[in-house]
């Protein structure tokens, strides 16, 4: 039996990636997932889901023209329309999906941006394609509905979207679904390398889909090292353009060294001065870091750093910003990730104080190896170490290492951070598929051995507004 996916938000296709992975038996029978299309607006975007997921992905803005406006601050360009349901039944070539899954952008309803950005009409008018994409998707299909729809986001979305999030349920109760909605950890359910909690509302119309929804068995969570240990180091040209080491500052080489394995920029606040002290190498100066108080040593002249050329180096208490907690945060080898988002080590916990000391290689622009007390190397992750933890192949389907569309390291890094893990996804596939199976042998009820995810029709409170 094959399911039919429509994919709104699709980004780079981590959802669709995931649903193609699940597989599930039932009495003879073995079911799966076809995608039908991905729909998002950004054109790279779309060309990393072809190539990742196989299927078609159709570019398309799905703003309402005065929200346009509200986000980009003008007009929308000559030619420009808004979406249509027609525009999503083409995308699917006239196909009715069975399943939609909608991951809105979720910026809006991020920690990560200020409430008081958050609240300005920029991204309330992209939050508000919350509730435009589901309303478009009943538009398009709601003659013959599709059996499940989710919506995945960040959890924050029940707080600064609440109002959206209602709307969203009064749709889908006038259409006849029963749903739930609660959070979950990717890492538990996608057994990843990584922390990550996430909103989920999943629906289900009891007319197509009788059998409860069961919720996918938690997994064990790995440790960082699990997953980009086995990799190539960081550099290796064999792994490709995205597992090239960020170039940072001396300084932030140094502070990085200085933060203890899972701590964060806070810890360079507790260090004194008199606490820096030298480990001599075999030639005295060599990669020597000069003390804050200290004069310096003679001043040489060369511009670099290295094996011969002295003290070039201080230790610089001034972070020269005023940091978020998390920022320059240092994850532990043997411990999971938090979540990975788009965000580099200035604003995020991007680095990892790996046990692997590098041997000395010829490169033009060789990558510091400064030792920590710990006796790690703290480093940054590579783009391709971040979508690894996201559950992405470290290779392409032709064997080629992953690569995404373009040439920026922060758009790599954006749409990686925006991305479901497709672990999760194929989690979150592999129960819909012993839902949707007994259907078809025309049987209404089956029993599970983990909690009951969707089951009424709607919640009480619901009831009045539903009927009226």
């Amino acid at each position: 039996m094959e399911y039919g996916v429509l994919h709104l938000f699709c980004g780079i296709g981590g959802g669709a990636i995931g649903f193609q992975q699940a597989v599930e038996e039932y009495k003879g029978m073995v079911g799966r997932f076809r995608t039908l299309a991905g729909i998002d607006v950004d054109p790279e975007a779309c060309e990393d889901f072809e190539a990742l997921t196989g299927a078609p992905a159709v570019q398309m803005d799905l703003f309402t023209r005065t929200d346009y406006k509200a986000f980009h601050g003008h007009e929308p360009p000559a030619g420009w329309q808004e979406a249509t349901a027609e525009d999503l039944l083409g995308a699917t070539g006239g196909e009715y999906p069975d399943v939609v899954f909608l991951s809105p952008p979720c910026k809006g309803f991020s920690g990560l941006l200020p409430e008081k950005t958050a609240k300005t009409e920029k991204y309330q008018a992209l939050n508000r394609l919350v509730v435009r994409g589901l309303a478009l998707t009943m538009e398009a299909f709601g003659d013959d509905p599709p059996s499940i729809i989710m919506l995945e986001n960040v959890p924050r979305i029940t707080s600064r979207g609440e109002w959206l999030l209602r709307q969203v349920k009064r749709l889908l109760g006038r259409h006849g679904y029963a749903f739930h909605e609660g959070y979950h950890d990717c890492g538990e359910i996608g057994g990843l390398a990584q922390h990550r909690k996430r909103y989920l509302l999943i629906a289900r119309h009891p007319e197509k889909v009788k059998p409860f929804i069961y919720q996918p068995p938690k997994q064990r969570v790995k440790s960082i090292g699990e997953v980009i240990g086995p990799m190539l180091m960081p550099d290796d040209p064999r792994a490709g353009k995205m597992h090239r080491l960020p170039r940072l500052q001396w300084k932030t080489w140094v502070r990085l060294a200085l933060i203890s394995a899972g701590g964060d920029w806070r810890d360079l606040e507790k260090i004194a001065p008199e606490q820096y002290r030298l480990k001599h190498t075999p030639r005295d100066g060599v990669y020597r870091i000069i003390r804050w108080e200290e004069p310096a040593t003679t001043i040489i002249g060369s511009a670099a750093v290295g094996k011969s050329n002295g003290a070039a180096c201080v230790a610089d208490p001034r972070l020269g910003c005023r940091c978020r907690n998390g920022s320059y945060g240092v994850h532990a080898w043997d411990k999971p990730a938090y979540t990975v988002t788009s965000a580099d080590i200035h604003a995020g916990c991007a680095a990892v104080a790996d046990p692997r000391i590098p041997e000395d290689h010829e490169r033009p622009d060789p990558p510091p190896v400064i030792i920590a007390p710990d006796g790690t190397w703290h480093r940054p992750m590579t783009t391709l170490e971040l979508a690894t933890l996201q559950g992405f192949p470290l290779t392409m389907s032709d064997g080629r290492p992953l690569e995404l569309a373009g040439n920026s390291d922060a758009r790599w890094r954006e749409r990686i951070g925006n991305a479901v893990p497709p672990p999760a996804a194929r989690a979150i596939g592999g129960t819909i598929l012993r839902a949707l199976l007994p259907m078809v042998k025309g049987e209404e009820f089956v029993l599970g051995t983990t909690d009951i995810w969707v089951k009424r029709h709607y919640p009480d409170w619901m009831k009045e507004a539903v009927e009226a």
